[in-house]
């Protein structure tokens, strides 16, 4: 670890917050950019330093890590003004952590490889606890030479990191398969539990049941508290799979490769964005279809 001494993470929210720390932890150099005055000082309050910029982040460092919302945002990080591409020195590593499609995964690593860097295409998975924990799953593909330099950071953060190829766009089309997934299982998780509160029944006794039963899955375990508590504060918001599924869409649309549960899944994911609950935890989607079906949940008392 003594030639890595000083890692940027550029987007502070409940992942990269997380990750940052999880880094600080480790005893590496961390500078952090947000563009949330909130999200700075929160690293600045674990030991992290601040950055003005993207670019600014980067000055001296040997790793950058990308974890902002989307391609758009990872593509104005990377190459617009006062971006990473303008500042970091030749032999750092990038590691780009947005769910983006394969293809542009491939363009942004060319770009970055043309600029003298290396690329790491690394999705991520765990949600923000683990981030926090140092334990999440990194989905990552690029060359033997970019892990090599990423390695030390990526222990810091990571439960797992899967080597997947040494092509970028590879790590990426493992982040959407687990992505249509996700967003299947966190609808249908948000389906059951309203369809057993018009059964009338008791949903936290339904919870307790249906974890310890055959029908019971990651993400209902883990967002359907948010739905019994009332609290949809946003771990990982409605926007994120109207993004992700939206993704995964596109790719079955272009390759003409039929998604029918993926598709439904999304268009309930849009549906609750449209009625108002974009920036709420995804559990959001219970809510809508407690609204159509003149049910009320916890917590719905007071909307």
């Amino acid at each position: 670890m003594d030639h890595l001494s000083s890692v940027a993470v550029i987007g502070l929210g409940s992942m990269g917050l997380g990750m940052a720390r999880s880094l600080i932890r480790a005893g590496l150099s961390v500078r952090g950019f947000d563009i949330s005055s909130a999200a700075i000082t929160s690293l600045e309050a674990s030991g992290g330093t601040s950055a003005a910029s993207p670019a600014d982040a980067v000055t001296g460092a040997d790793v950058a890590i990308i974890v902002v919302v989307n391609a758009a945002q990872t593509e104005t990080v990377l190459f617009g003004d006062n971006g990473v591409i303008s500042a970091m020195k030749p032999g750092g590593v990038v590691i780009a952590c947005a769910t983006v499609s394969p293809a542009e995964a491939k363009h942004f690593a060319a770009r970055v490889e043309e600029a003298g860097l290396f690329y790491v295409d690394g999705p991520i998975s765990g949600g923000s606890k683990k981030a926090e924990a140092g334990l999440l799953t990194f989905m990552a593909s690029g060359s033997t030479s970019a892990f090599a330099a990423a390695r030390p950071a990526l222990d810091a953060m990571a439960g797992t990191v899967y080597e997947l190829g040494d092509q970028p766009g590879i790590g990426s089309s493992f982040k959407v398969v687990n992505q249509l997934l996700a967003g299947v299982h966190i609808a249908a998780a948000c389906e059951a539990i309203t369809f057993a509160k018009s059964l009338d029944l008791d949903i936290s006794r339904v919870f307790d049941v249906i974890t310890k039963s055959a029908g019971n899955s990651w993400m209902f375990e883990n967002r359907i508290p948010h739905v019994l508590e009332g609290d949809y504060t946003p771990h990982s918001a409605v926007a994120i799979f109207t993004k992700d599924l939206g993704i995964v869409s596109d790719i079955g649309r272009q390759t003409k490769f039929p998604l029918p549960i993926a598709n439904a899944a999304l268009q309930l994911f849009i549906m609750t964005e449209a009625a108002g609950m974009g920036r709420d935890d995804d559990s959001s989607v219970a809510r809508l279809l407690a609204k159509v079906a003149g049910l009320k949940l916890p917590g719905m008392d007071e909307a």
